[in-house]
C-alpha cells in the first residue's frame, strides 16, 4: 500500500502550483487555437455591418477620424457617397455598447448595426430593431447634425425603448457622436 503524502503547507503549495501550471498551459493552448477564428469572425461581422448600413459604394477606404474607425464609401467617379463609423460608449445599462452607424453623403443616418452589447435580453437588447426604419424609435433617415437625437423623456423626439431609457440614451449618444465624426470627415 502506498504511503499517503503528509498534509503540510509545502505539499499543499506544491500541489496547487502544479494544478495552476497545468490549467495555465491548457488555457494558453486553447487561446492559441481560438484566437484566429475569433478575429476572422469579428472581421466578417464588421464587413457585413458596413454593407448593411451604407449606401451602395464602388470603393471603400478606411480612415481614423477623431479616434474613430471610419469606412468611407466612394462611387465610380470617386465621390464620397457615405460612411460607416464605429462608435461606442460605456453608458448603457449593461455597460459597453458598440455600433456601426452609416451615413449618406448629406449626413443622414442610412442605417446601423450593433457590434457589441451587454444589454438585458428583452429590454435594452431590443435596440437592434427598435431604432431601425420600421421601429418605434426610428433614427434611420434622421440627420443628427441638424437636430441632435434625444429621447422624448429628455425633451427630444425619439421614443425610448420601453423600460430601457438608459440604453436608449446611450444608443442615441453614440449616433450623435458618430454624426459629429462624419461632419469632421466632410470638412
Amino acid at each position: 500500500m502506498a504511503k499517503k503524502a503528509e498534509s503540510t503547507l509545502v505539499n499543499m503549495l506544491l500541489s496547487l502550483t502544479a494544478i495552476a501550471l497545468v490549467a495555465a498551459a491548457a488555457l494558453a493552448a486553447l487561446n492559441g487555437v481560438t484566437k484566429e477564428p475569433i478575429a476572422q469572425a469579428q472581421k466578417a461581422k464588421v464587413e457585413n455591418a458596413i454593407k448593411m448600413v451604407m449606401p451602395e459604394f464602388a470603393r471603400l477606404e478606411d480612415a481614423e477620424v477623431d479616434g474613430h474607425v471610419c469606412h468611407l464609401g466612394y462611387n465610380e467617379a470617386d465621390e464620397l457617397v457615405g460612411a460607416a463609423i464605429e462608435a461606442g460608449n460605456d453608458k448603457g445599462f449593461g455597460g459597453h455598447l458598440q455600433l456601426m452607424v452609416g451615413f449618406d453623403k448629406e449626413g443622414v443616418v442610412s442605417g446601423y448595426q450593433i457590434l457589441e452589447t451587454h444589454e438585458t435580453p428583452g429590454l435594452g437588447a431590443k435596440a437592434d430593431q427598435w431604432f431601425q426604419k420600421d421601429g418605434k424609435g426610428c433614427v434611420v433617415g434622421a440627420n443628427p447634425a441638424e437636430s441632435a437625437l434625444t429621447v422624448k423623456k429628455d425633451g427630444g423626439s425619439v421614443d425610448a425603448i420601453s423600460g430601457s431609457t438608459i440604453t436608449s440614451r446611450a444608443f442615441l449618444s453614440i449616433v450623435n457622436e458618430a454624426s459629429t465624426v462624419f461632419a469632421n470627415i466632410n470638412k
